[in-house]
C-alpha cells in the first residue's frame, strides 16, 4: 500500500488517524502509540494465541517509547474466542476502572470484541493486527452476536493500526483463506450496490467505491500465493481488506463492503451454524460460499430480459404487508424470527410503491444489466479462486444440506433490510424461478461439487 493511498484514505475516515503496514512493523507500535496518545498507560488485549505471536514484541516495543503499561488482559487461546456480546461485557467491565488505552492483539473477533467494549466506553484504542482475516480492522463498528442475533453495532474505528504483513504472511492458512473469503464478497456486493444506485435506493459513494473497489481484483489475484504465504500476496490481501475497513469507516456503514453474500454468513451466524467446532466455523468461510450463492444467482438474472417484466402480475402476486409477516414468522424460529421480522418490513413497499419501481426496473434494466455485467466475475472462478485459497465453495464442507441451502436464498433476504438483488427479485416475483434454475438439472448447484 503506497503512503499516498494511506493518506487519501485517512482523509476520508472518521476515527482512524495512523496506519502503518509493511514487513517487520510491529516494532512500531510503541511510536504509533506515543502519536496518538502521548504519556497515556497501555493495556495489552490479547489472547493466547495473538499474544504468543506478538505480544513480546509489542511490548518491548511500547517500553522502548517510554510507555508505561499495566498487567495484560488476555482471553485464552482455546476455545476459540466467540464474538458474543458477553465477552464484550466482560473485557468492558474489565476496562473501566483502568486509566489505560487499549493495544488490542487481534484478529477478527477479538479486534471486534476490543473495538466494541472502548467504543461503549467512549474510549479510542489501537490493533495490531495478526493475521489477514477479516475486513474489520478499519471498519466503523463491530459484528456482533447480540440476544441471538448477528448485527452490527456501533463503534469507532481504532485510532491507530499496526500491520505486520510477516506475522500475517506466517498466521495459520485457515485465517488468510476466511479473509479472502470476507473479501471475494466485494464483487457480487458492488453488483448489489449498483442496482440499489440505479433504483434510486441509495447512491453509490464514488470515493468510497475507490478504496474498496480499486485494490479490489489485484488483492484477490494471487489465491495460490496466499495459501503459501508468500509475502507479497499477503500484502495485497491486507491492503484490499484494511481499505475495504475505511471505506465502511468513511460511509459509516457497511453498504460498501457487503451485501447478499454476507446475508447468507449472517444467517448462518444468527442459527449458530459451526459454532460448536473449535475453531468455530469462520464468517469469511461462510461469507465465501455466500459470494459463490450469489454470484451464480446473478448470472441466472443475466439470462433475463426484465424489459418484458410483467408488471401487473408482480403485483398481483405481492403480499400484504401482514402476509408479509407471517411469511417471515412461517420460515425463521428462535430468536431470528423478531428481527427478521423488523428487518423484513422495514423495507416492504406497498402495491402502489411496488409498481412504480418494477417500472424502473423494466426502464432502466438494460442500464444494470451492463453495468453489473462490468462488475461481476464468473461465479466458477470464483470458486475457483476460494478452492484454491483453501476456503469453502460447497454447502456439504459445513454440514448444510442442499435443500437448506437452496431456502437461504429466501431466508436470508429476510434479515437485512439492505437492498440487494434478492430483493430485486423478490418484488419481481423471480426469485424462486432463478433458484430453481440454479438446482435443475445441469444448473451451477446441480454440477457443482465440493473440491476434492
Amino acid at each position: 500500500m503506497t503512503d499516498n493511498l494511506i493518506a487519501t484514505a485517512l482523509e476520508s475516515a472518521t476515527d482512524t488517524r495512523s496506519i502503518v503496514i509493511g514487513k517487520g512493523v510491529a516494532d512500531q507500535a510503541g511510536r504509533v502509540f506515543t502519536e496518538l496518545f502521548g504519556d497515556r498507560r497501555a493495556i495489552i488485549v490479547a489472547d493466547g494465541n495473538t499474544f504468543a505471536a506478538m505480544g513480546g514484541v509489542v511490548a518491548e516495543s511500547l517500553r522502548e517509547a517510554g510507555v508505561e503499561m499495566i498487567e495484560p488482559y488476555l482471553f485464552p487461546g482455546s476455545p476459540t474466542l466467540y464474538a458474543g456480546y458477553s465477552n464484550i461485557e466482560l473485557l468492558r467491565d474489565h476496562l473501566a476502572p483502568l486509566d489505560a488505552v487499549v493495544v488490542a492483539i487481534a484478529s477478527g473477533t477479538l479486534n471486534d470484541v476490543a473495538k466494541c467494549a472502548n467504543g461503549e466506553l467512549g474510549r479510542e484504542y489501537m490493533v495490531v493486527g495478526t493475521a489477514a482475516s477479516m475486513d474489520g480492522y478499519a471498519a466503523y463498528g463491530a459484528s456482533i452476536t447480540k440476544d441471538g442475533f448477528k448485527q452490527t453495532l456501533s463503534c469507532p474505528a481504532p485510532a491507530g493500526i499496526v500491520a505486520d504483513l510477516t506475522v500475517m504472511a506466517a498466521a495459520p492458512t485457515r485465517l488468510t483463506a476466511t479473509g479472502y473469503g470476507d473479501l471475494i464478497e466485494k464483487v457480487p456486493a458492488g453488483a448489489d450496490w449498483i442496482i440499489s444506485d440505479e433504483l434510486g435506493i441509495e447512491a453509490i459513494d464514488e470515493n468510497v467505491w475507490a478504496l474498496v473497489q480499486g485494490p479490489l481484483r489485484e488483492a484477490l489475484s494471487d489465491p495460490a500465493g496466499l495459501r503459501a504465504g508468500e509475502g507479497d500476496s499477503t500484502y495485497g490481501l491486507a491492503e484490499g481488506l484494511i481499505m475495504s475497513g475505511l471505506a465502511m469507516q468513511a460511509y459509516q456503514s457497511s453498504r460498501p463492503a457487503s451485501g447478499a453474500g454476507h446475508q447468507f454468513s449472517h444467517l448462518w451466524e444468527m442459527e449458530k451454524l459451526g459454532m460448536d467446532q473449535d475453531p468455530p466455523l469462520s464468517h469469511g468461510f461462510k461469507v465465501g460460499l455466500g459470494t459463490v450463492a450469489i454470484a451464480s444467482l446473478f448470472e441466472v438474472l443475466l439470462t433475463k430480459d426484465l424489459t418484458t417484466l410483467d408488471v401487473d402480475a408482480a403485483v398481483a402476486a405481492w403480499p400484504t404487508r401482514e402476509e408479509m409477516e407471517a411469511r417471515v414468522r412461517a420460515v425463521h424460529s428462535g430468536d431470528v424470527v423478531e428481527p427478521a421480522v423488523t428487518e423484513t418490513l422495514a423495507k416492504y413497499v406497498d402495491a402502489q410503491e411496488l409498481r412504480a419501481r418494477l417500472k424502473v426496473i423494466k426502464e432502466k434494466w438494460p442500464v444494470i444489466a451492463e453495468r453489473v455485467r462490468a462488475q461481476l466475475l464468473p461465479a466458477a472462478d470464483l470458486k475457483a479462486s476460494l478452492d484454491t485459497v483453501g476456503a469453502v465453495t460447497h454447502p456439504s464442507q459445513i454440514g448444510v444440506t442442499m435443500d437448506r441451502f437452496r431456502q437461504t436464498y429466501s431466508r436470508a433476504q429476510m434479515i437485512r433490510r439492505r437492498y440487494t438483488v434478492l430483493d430485486l427479485l423478490v418484488e419481481a416475483n423471480l426469485l424462486d424461478e432463478c433458484v430453481d434454475e440454479l438446482f435443475a438439472e445441469g444448473g451451477f448447484w446441480a454440477e457443482s461439487q465440493p473440491p476434492a
